[in-house]
């Protein structure tokens, strides 16, 4: 079993098993075991527990991601007359000859076309799903196993097959809209570090210390 470091440093720390192509990695970055990554940009501070696939994909800053999580599974051309692969990947069937196109270029595009954004501070629980198109809002939790079709608004807790809406984060809809016009995950590295006694409080104490500075 592959150990993970006991401290992470600035450069990403990825697993050996993980799979990476066309990936931008942030600082302080965590990829776990057996995790696929293809098309991926992922900031500072985020990481993904083993067994997840990502696709087409932003992801912010201090974003939590757990086990077997699949973001932007590959759609399927439903226009056309069959779903199945050898349409667009012919050469798998030996359909192609030596001088043509392995992959269909349509539907690859059309993919990344359909790329999912998740904001900062957002915590993606084991085993959700969340398919193509799907923009993640600052702050926002999914619970485990979700299957997310719709936008989820900043904030907010989803749950469920399909995800809705089960609350907001914070009961306090000032508390939200004071720690996204702070945009904390922004702040240099320093001033996190120095403020790590407020972090750790709950979120009206930390407002009304940092803003009391």
């Amino acid at each position: 079993m592959e150990q993970k470091p006991s401290r992470l440093t600035e450069s990403p720390s990825v697993a050996e098993s993980a799979v990476i192509e066309l990936v931008t990695f942030g600082r302080w970055v965590e990829i776990g075991q057996r995790t696929v990554l293809q098309n991926v940009e992922i900031g500072d501070y985020s990481y993904i527990v083993d067994d997840a696939e990502v696709a087409n994909c932003t992801i912010g800053k201090f974003t939590s991601i757990a086990a077997k999580v699949r973001i932007n599974p590959g759609n399927h051309p439903w226009w056309r007359p069959t779903l199945h692969h050898f349409t667009y990947r012919p050469g798998q069937y030996g359909m192609l000859g030596d001088d043509e196109v392995e992959k269909d270029p349509e539907i690859f595009n059309w993919r990344k076309e359909n790329a999912v954004a998740i904001g900062h501070d957002v915590w993606i629980g084991h085993g959700v799903v969340i398919t193509a198109g799907v923009t993640i809002g600052d702050g926002a939790i999914i619970g485990a196993g979700s299957i997310v079709t719709k936008d989820v608004a900043p904030y907010t807790v989803v749950v469920g097959n399909p995800a809705k809406l089960l609350r907001p984060r914070f009961e306090d809809p000032r508390i939200t809209e004071r720690l996204a016009a702070l945009q904390w995950w922004d702040w240099p590295d320093e001033k996190i570090r120095e403020l790590l006694p407020e972090f750790q409080k709950d979120a009206e104490s930390f407002l009304a210390a940092i803003e009391s500075l």
